[in-house]
């Protein structure tokens, strides 16, 4: 029997590096001596009342059909948060709730472009990235942010890479892996190319809610007819198991997406909304909590490898990881990331998984508890001296 060729270019290029997490993880589950640094998945708890509020919806029987795109109160409660971080004032039908951020990016990349078109993505990028924006048919195209400057964009490289053909600017930010904010420097030279070339924009902003200030530079303000906005509450809020994302864009970007969901989801749980509101109603301390746990964390991560010989940590801008730059040690970054893993059962991601300029790099994930992170960086360590003995 066939399979569509379509499966083979969801698989994604970046898809084996999580091989090692997935073996990690069943590990984990049967009460082996794991630690998990391979997963942006934080030790804190859903906030409590979030909880009882999808409890008491279950309860009252809130498990019936909801709207494709989320139900309004939801919606203007997102709207209310968008404007906040982006100075864009917009209303419900503006947004689209949907199960999860990848959701909101696979959606996106089918309303925006198609075959034949081309669609730029800044490196480094999730691995997720490729697979999402070729499943219409389109081809990616990468442009470079060199390891060498911090993973900053280089904007000559992107101009030059922009053609007849190219429809759409998708980068995050903060970014995943390196926690690099797009400066509102790079971001305006973004936004002049996509008003030049009329192209749409779409800003992954999962991350925002955990830089300085809860939010980080938009073009949404500038360009409301052009950028589509992504967030999550999965970081923000410890809620990654909720699939509690969406997206903000012009309106009839969200009636194709409207039609798109009622294939695919036909709404989501109203008890999973109702938390999501609640959740958004004390956005503002949730932010602060995650904040300030990312904040310790990372610190703790930096002094426990800093002074491990041949490794060299990026300490990012915002976010939950850290690049760490293994190639000192012979290995690339996904010997690395097995053979950390066959040594002293530590999983990481390797960084060529998110593109070439990190190939030598390995994504650490530092959103766990203090015991485990330090016990992690006694690990590492134990693990790099070995590879200098021998």
């Amino acid at each position: 029997m066939k399979f569509s060729t379509l499966v083979e270019r969801i698989s994604g290029e970046g898809a084996d590096a999580w091989v090692i997490h997935s073996e990690a993880r069943r590990a984990l589950d049967a009460g082996e001596d794991v630690i998990l640094l391979s997963v942006g998945d934080p030790d804190l708890d859903t906030p409590a009342a979030v909880v009882e509020r999808a409890i008491g919806c279950l309860r009252s029987g809130d498990t019936h059909y909801t709207p494709a795109v989320g139900r309004e109160p939801l919606r203007a409660a997102i709207a209310a948060l968008h404007r906040v971080r982006s100075g864009q004032p917009v209303d419900p039908d503006n947004v689209a709730f949907l199960a999860g951020a990848q959701n909101a990016l696979f959606a996106a990349s089918l309303c925006l472009a198609g075959a034949g078109d081309e669609v730029i993505a800044f490196e480094p990028l999730y691995p997720t990235y490729p697979a999402s924006i070729e499943v219409s048919g389109a081809r990616l195209v990468r442009a470079p942010a060199p390891a060498a400057d911090g993973f900053r964009l280089d904007l000559e490289a992107l101009e030059a890479l922009i053609t007849p053909r190219t429809r759409a600017l998708f980068f995050a930010t903060p970014n995943n892996p390196s926690g690099l904010i797009l400066s509102e420097t790079a971001l305006a030279a973004v936004g002049d190319f996509a008003e030049r070339h009329s192209l749409w924009v779409v800003a992954d902003e999962v991350y925002a809610g955990l830089a300085p200030g809860g939010r980080v530079p938009s073009l949404a303000a500038r360009l409301p007819e052009q950028v589509v906005t992504i967030g999550s509450l999965s970081k923000t809020h410890a809620m990654p198991g909720w699939r509690a994302g969406w997206m903000v864009g012009p309106k009839a970007l969200i009636r194709h997406v409207e039609a798109l969901a009622m294939c695919m989801l036909y709404g989501l749980p109203g008890f999973v909304q109702e938390a999501a509101l609640t959740a958004l109603g004390e956005a503002p301390a949730a932010e602060s909590r995650i904040r300030d746990y990312c904040a310790s964390r990372r610190e703790l991560l930096f002094a426990g490898l800093q002074d491990v010989p041949l490794l060299r940590c990026c300490v990012p801008d915002a976010g939950m990881f850290m690049l760490v730059d293994v190639k000192a040690t012979g290995l690339s970054g996904r010997e690395f990331m097995t053979r950390l893993y066959r040594a002293e059962k530590v999983s990481v991601i390797d960084g060529g998984a998110f593109g070439q300029e990190t190939s030598g790099f390995v994504r650490v994930c530092f959103a766990t508890s203090e015991a485990e992170l330090s016990d992690a960086c006694r690990r590492i360590g134990r693990f790099v001296r070995s590879l200098q003995s021998t």
